[in-house]
């Protein structure tokens, strides 16, 4: 549950085997959860999710994720040894504990189906959040067609519309609006003009 389960620690961490990870590679999204984390964001949160790292013995954190993620790891980063401080000042860990985990190692990956972060070719998760917005499309294509109907269907994107482009350029979208180039003054006449064409 990501640093839900960081904070939490018990059952949240556990080491991954053949076994649990095997048959997931086809699903979407992700199935060792996700969650917004509010004690994270604080720093008693930090010092909680410090102790149950330190308690597994993990200095080594791959964080999946966003804007928020990213920045809460590398405030996490940052405040380690201040934090492994406060452990051993409170007697929740012994000074050894302290230097044998003295160092955290993060490697942070850009998990954004808004495909919104310069320097890569797509972001974990774009791809997968396409195909099934494509499924829909091909979904609703056929009813459209039957019921000789207009659709308007809203895809994710914050504040990208790489989603919308993308899945309007392959299903043939007839009018498509994103983030990046708003409409001009008059576009509904012209939306009408172009749909009874």
């Amino acid at each position: 549950q990501g640093y839900e389960g960081l904070v939490e620690g018990g059952d949240n961490i556990k080491q991954a085997n053949w076994l649990s990870v095997s048959n997931i590679i086809q699903l979407g999204g992700t199935v060792i959860g996700s969650a917004r984390c509010k004690a994270f964001t604080t720093r008693v949160g930090r010092l909680r999710a410090a102790r149950n790292l330190v308690e597994h013995g993990i200095t080594n954190l791959c964080v999946i994720g966003g804007d928020g993620s990213l920045t809460g790891a590398d405030i996490f980063r940052s405040e380690w040894g201040g934090l492994l401080e406060e452990l051993v000042r409170d007697g929740q860990i012994s000074e050894e504990v302290a230097r044998e985990n003295c160092r955290l190692n993060i490697v942070g990956l850009v998990g954004s189906i808004d495909n919104d972060f310069c320097g890569t070719d797509m972001t974990i998760g774009t791809d997968s959040a396409l195909h099934r917005i494509m499924e829909v499309i091909d979904a609703i294509t056929t009813t459209a067609q039957s019921h000789q109907r207009t659709f308007v269907l809203e895809v994710m994107g914050r504040h990208c519309g790489y989603l919308a482009l993308v899945s309007g350029l392959a299903s043939g979208a007839d009018w498509l609006f994103i983030p990046e180039s708003p409409p001009e003054d008059g576009w509904e006449d012209l939306m009408c003009e172009r749909l009874g064409e």
